[in-house]
């Protein structure tokens, strides 16, 4: 079940490092699963199975879960900005103890937040300057 409501046109989806090409290298089942959820972001929608993480103040940036033949996957996303979905990180959960987040992964995350905050920040600065009049100064 999807939570939440609908935009009529879906957010552009930015991704943030290698983030793209290892949730590519997951298999097919999982690529659809955790892709579904990130569609339903850029829509406005929350994937039933999409959690706060914790540890990133809120629910601004949220896990995707997938156990698929014994193994589980995840990806991270953020809906803070405006506009936009990005993508954090995708991997694959290699602790066999435990269901917290890896600390590694942790800080891979906070480091890519901070990225997708530039990103975000470059992004309306070049969006603004593409409505411009020529000729004119911006207030």
């Amino acid at each position: 079940m999807r939570l939440g409501r609908s935009t009529a046109r879906p957010k552009p989806v930015r991704w943030i490092g290698n983030a793209r090409q290892d949730l590519k290298g997951f298999p097919e089942d999982v690529q659809w699963r955790l892709g579904g959820a990130i569609w339903d972001a850029q829509r406005g929608l929350k994937a039933a199975f999409a959690k706060p993480l914790k540890g990133f103040g809120g629910a601004g940036v949220l896990e995707i879960v997938d156990d698929f033949d014994g193994e589980t996957y995840r990806a991270v996303y953020t809906v803070r900005f405006s506009g936009v979905v990005y993508v954090l990180h995708a991997f694959q959960k290699k602790a066999k103890h435990g269901i917290a987040t890896p600390r590694a992964e942790l800080a891979l995350i906070d480091q890519r937040l901070k990225r997708a905050k530039e990103d975000y920040e470059q992004w309306l600065e070049s969006k603004a300057a593409s409505t411009r009049t020529p000729g004119r100064k911006s207030p």
